[in-house]
């Protein structure tokens, strides 16, 4: 049996994410269903552009804005809960942007099967949903199973950019990433990073900041094992 990391949490949706959803969904949205064809960039967006992956993207804010000040890359976001889909829409639409594609489906299905392996030059998993009672831990995205995955999607030296304001569960990504020779820190000593200027800080972000929570950024790079001479 396979452990969902999220629950569908249905939310009600505004006149203008259902309208977003109703006309800008057949020009920004990717179907899954019976689809054979990979989700490259090729397929996407018609070439060869760097193609970054972000998994929960809420309401899109950061993935709009890094979008916007990086249009020669595509951008592909998946997210299950509809409103925030709509609102992504609606901000796409409002900035004019052509370099972004929304999935909604489970991120580990899309993942394994609808996306080529050394394919992704980030993957990015902003919040996540913590789980934070010890025995939904086993819930939590960021496990072994699920960075394996990642590692193959990615090329040589494809980063995987985690944040989250639960200190247990930044810990935990922590120690599993530093204990895997195939990742390569490229944070602090510590194994946390400073939030790069491309990352906005959301309006879900400042909230937290603003009751006193910190935040913890995870940036590691894809490395290939060295091939020792025999």
């Amino acid at each position: 049996m396979t452990i969902r990391s999220f629950v569908v949490r249905r939310g009600r949706m505004t006149v203008g994410q259902k309208k977003a959803l109703a006309t800008l969904w057949p020009r920004f949205g990717v179907e899954i269903g019976e689809r054979t064809d990979p989700l490259s960039s090729r397929f996407l967006f018609g070439d060869s552009r760097e193609l970054v992956l972000e998994i929960g993207f809420g309401n899109g804010e950061s993935l709009v804005a890094m979008a916007g000040h990086a249009p020669e890359k595509g951008f592909l976001g998946i997210e299950v809960h509809e409103p925030g889909i709509g609102h992504a829409l609606m901000r796409i639409a409002e900035q004019g942007l052509s370099n972004v594609r929304l999935v909604c489906a489970d991120a580990v299905a899309v993942l394994g099967e609808h996306i080529d392996d050394a394919s992704l030059s980030r993957v990015q998993i902003y919040f996540p949903d913590p789980w934070p009672k010890a025995r939904h831990h086993k819930r939590r995205l960021i496990q072994k199973p699920f960075t394996d995955l990642v590692f193959r999607k990615l090329v040589a030296g494809g980063e995987l950019h985690c944040a989250t304001d639960w200190r247990d569960y930044a810990e935990s990504m922590r120690d599993l990433l530093l204990g895997d020779p195939r990742w390569h820190n490229i944070g602090a000593a510590d194994g946390f990073a400073v939030r790069p200027k491309w990352r906005v800080e959301t309006r879900f972000e400042r909230r937290g900041r603003d009751k006193g929570h910190q935040v913890w950024d995870l940036r590691y790079r894809a490395q290939q094992p060295m091939i020792r001479a025999s």
